[in-house]
């Protein structure tokens, strides 16, 4: 039987699909009933994998939808993708032929599915994340405080330093 390997391009809007080696596109919403209509037109098939580039937000529900049905799915570094599409010479960039070229990777490369992330994982991820984001923030709040000259500004930076210290003891933090 012929090794199949889809590639999705995956964008807010859309998902952009190449089927290697039988050379078939296939263009769908990134919702729900977009997932549908993509896994209906897998059904024919045994895919080995399914090749798509980490979006951030945009791939996630995507990953999961598939994840959920049993394909094995292939998240690679857009990086990585962009200097194989150079190493190939197709430079033209387009979600049809980045699907393509997804799909040609994953052939070639033989590349392996690894297990999607669970949402409990996924929620944790994004928590940490979060609590990175807003530790940078306090961090450059305490630097500003020390460079404002503006008594308005050296007000208000210090009821926002504040108010994070007393988050913290509300909620135990570090």
């Amino acid at each position: 039987m012929t090794e199949v390997t889809i590639g999705v391009d995956v964008s807010k809007a859309h998902l952009d699909a190449h089927c290697r080696p039988l050379d078939k596109t296939l263009r769908v919403t990134n919702d729900a009933r977009g997932f549908r209509a993509l896994v209906a037109w897998l059904a024919p098939w045994s895919v080995t994998r399914i090749v798509f580039e980490a979006t951030g937000a945009y791939h996630r529900a995507f990953e999961q939808a598939l994840g959920k049905k049993g394909f094995s799915l292939v998240k690679v570094n857009p990086r990585q993708a962009r200097r194989f599409a150079e190493a190939t010479g197709r430079l033209a960039k387009t979600d049809r032929v980045d699907a393509a070229m997804l799909a040609r990777m994953g052939e070639a490369l033989e590349l392996v599915a690894r297990p999607v992330a669970s949402s409990t994982l996924l929620a944790l991820r994004e928590l940490h994340a979060a609590r990175d984001a807003l530790i940078k923030d306090q961090t450059a709040a305490k630097n500003r405080q020390k460079q404002i000259a503006n008594t308005l500004l050296k007000r208000q930076n210090a009821k926002r330093i504040e108010a994070d210290r007393s988050d913290q003891e509300r909620h135990g933090g570090d």
